[in-house]
């Protein structure tokens, strides 16, 4: 069955910033899990002068029961006053196009939505540094340790298991193959392995590898990222594709990773 969905939020007098970003990122993962699963098949936001938030969802569930349950597992429910229709198909609906048959494509894609899932600051180690090869000059950075946060997930970075294996070329752009191994509070593991870029002005390049404090807006450094774990309720993350922007700083890096929607 369909149905669609009229959600108007309004978020309680005092509540800290803090918490409605949490509770938004938070909101934008289980989106897309639902989308993941049949659940969520579109949204629309309705702009509003009152301040209040107002959306429509087009929803798949078995019944209404089960269309229930899965809006107030949202993490803005309690914030949350819901409409529910359901839906019946029309006479005049046009027929679902089917696997194979070419149609035109006459409306455009939808824009990718980026939501944060963790932070990750890393202490890193004595770099390694192999010398010029025939690709560039070959170096490897091992991450020691650190912490990472995020809405939903939360812990450790696991020594040992994680390192930076970098190509730096004649211009002192910054290539690097990532891989880290991160470990949840509950004990699940996480290997996560990053194709990263790291560009900037020549002066600017200099002061990063000499050690210096660098603000990261002065340079680039992007990566896509995949990650897996054996987590059953994790899964969403074998499935999902990530960027992160990250910031090289005097004995660690950051890394802020994003799920790409």
């Amino acid at each position: 069955m369909e149905f669609l969905v009229d959600f108007k939020v309004n978020i309680p007098d005092g509540t800290p910033e803090s918490e409605v970003r949490d509770r938004n990122s938070a909101e934008a993962i289980a989106a897309s899990k639902l989308v993941e699963q049949g659940h969520l098949r579109r949204l629309w936001k309705e702009a509003r002068a009152d301040g209040e938030t107002r959306s429509l969802g087009l929803y798949r569930a078995d019944n209404q029961l089960e269309l229930e349950a899965l809006l107030g597992a949202l993490p803005l429910a309690e914030w949350m006053h819901v409409t529910v229709t359901p839906l019946a198909p029309h006479p005049n609906d046009p027929p679902e196009r089917r696997p194979g048959k070419k149609h035109a494509m006459s409306a455009p894609l939808p824009s990718p939505r980026v939501t944060r899932v963790y932070r990750l600051e890393a202490t890193v180690g004595q770099t390694l540094d192999l010398g010029d090869i025939s690709e560039g000059h070959r170096r490897i950075v091992p991450l020691d340790g650190g912490t990472f946060t995020g809405p939903e997930l939360s812990g450790r970075l696991l020594p040992g298991a994680s390192a930076d294996w970098q190509i730096v070329s004649p211009d002192g752009t910054v290539l690097g193959d990532i891989r880290y191994t991160l470990q949840t509070d509950r004990g699940d593991l996480l290997y996560v392995q990053s194709r990263s870029v790291r560009h900037g002005s020549s002066e600017i390049l200099a002061r990063l590898g000499r050690g210096d404090d660098v603000d990261a807006s002065e340079y680039t450094f992007r990566t896509s990222t995949r990650i897996e774990t054996a987590a059953p309720d994790l899964d969403w993350l074998n499935k999902g594709i990530f960027i992160s922007v990250a910031g090289r700083q005097a004995g660690g890096v950051i890394y802020e990773t994003y799920l790409v929607a």
